[in-house]
């Protein structure tokens, strides 16, 4: 369909999303540099086609099909800059696998993602949703990111500052559609101090040396706090976390300790955080299954598609569980993925 590209028309998305949700794309492509990028946007406004940009597909929800040109980002490579004694820069390319970045750098014995072990997606998707667990975000290593902008079709490069990260918030993910990412930079050290005082980490660790572990054995640590909670996307289809820990004011706060002693709460910087699964959980949906989608029976977070369900069934139960919180509690959840085709 045009000279430099292979573009696929009808492909499935299936095997493109953690959720395994049955939907289709009318063109897909797949990009591995910035040529074919560019070639690939100039075909999608010659045919005034809306694009959509893919990675891993673990923070997306199909409601239905994409009638428009998909960019699957294939763009790989890996690479060590400014490497300086205690101190490195590590680029990896968009379409790089997130989880094996992690354990590429904490083998090579450099600290700062280890935490962020075993998170689906690739790299260019992970400073969109500015990607945390157990203690640390992306944007704490996050050097700078190269991406095509849009709107002027030239490469840039983007400061952390730039980036504007938030709790799972970027300024990529308020200007959707702006800037298409080709690499990120994180800046990582031999020397910098582990982070391990997330409970669940430290109850795995119990009595161990902690100032003789190495990132790669955090980075396992990690992997295996995560496998007792979250299923994998290869056995019960999801998309992880589902909904964000909700913040609010202290006095809010101090209402709802009042009603509800027991509330699981952390300090935020704007307030309170609330733990979103306790309050699920508390609101009767851990373990829920219908025929399609359920929620997790181990965490309460994590929407899972064991039968086949489709986008909508998924985005239904998100919804039915939105309202059952708000009606007990008081408190607004909010989706952390995003949704794609719903009409």
């Amino acid at each position: 369909m045009s000279s430099g590209l292979e573009i696929t028309e009808h492909a499935s998305l299936r095997d493109l999303n953690t959720l395994a949700v049955v939907a289709s794309a009318r063109y897909l492509v797949a990009v591995g540099g910035i040529t074919q990028l560019r070639e690939a946007l100039g075909w999608a406004a010659q045919h005034k086609l809306d694009t959509l940009v893919l990675g891993g597909g673990s923070n997306l929800v199909f409601a239905g099909d994409y009638d428009g040109l998909v960019l699957h980002m294939a763009i790989r490579g890996r690479r060590w800059e400014q490497v300086n004694g205690d101190a490195a820069v590590l680029v990896l390319g968009a379409g790089e696998n997130w989880h094996d970045a992690v354990l590429y750098a904490a083998r090579s014995g450099y600290r700062g993602i280890e935490n962020l072990a075993l998170i689906p997606g690739t790299a260019g998707a992970a400073p969109v949703q500015n990607i945390g667990a157990y203690g640390v975000e992306l944007g704490d290593t996050l050097k700078s990111v190269m991406a095509l902008d849009c709107t002027t079709m030239d490469v840039v490069t983007l400061t952390a500052a730039d980036c504007e990260f938030g709790y799972r918030d970027s300024l990529f993910k308020r200007y959707p559609g702006r800037y298409i990412i080709l690499e990120i930079r994180l800046g990582l050290s031999r020397s910098q101090p582990l982070k391990l005082g997330y409970r669940d980490l430290q109850e795995y660790l119990g009595n161990t040396n902690v100032a003789s572990l190495t990132p790669l054995e955090v980075a396992e640590a990690v992997m295996a706090v995560r496998r007792r909670k979250l299923p994998d996307p290869s056995v019960l289809p999801n998309v992880g976390s589902f909904f964000k820990n909700p913040v609010v004011d202290a006095a809010r706060f101090e209402q709802l300790q009042q009603q509800f002693p027991g509330v699981v709460s952390y300090p935020a910087d704007n307030g309170v955080k609330l733990a979103a699964a306790w309050l699920i959980d508390q609101a009767g949906w851990k373990g829920f299954r219908n025929a399609q989608v359920g929620i997790h029976n181990r965490q309460a977070l994590v929407l899972i598609n064991h039968s086949g369900g489709s986008g909508e069934d998924v985005l239904g139960l998100a919804e039915e569980v939105l309202q059952s919180v708000q009606a007990r509690f008081g408190v607004e959840l909010e989706m952390e993925p995003g949704v794609v085709g719903r009409r």
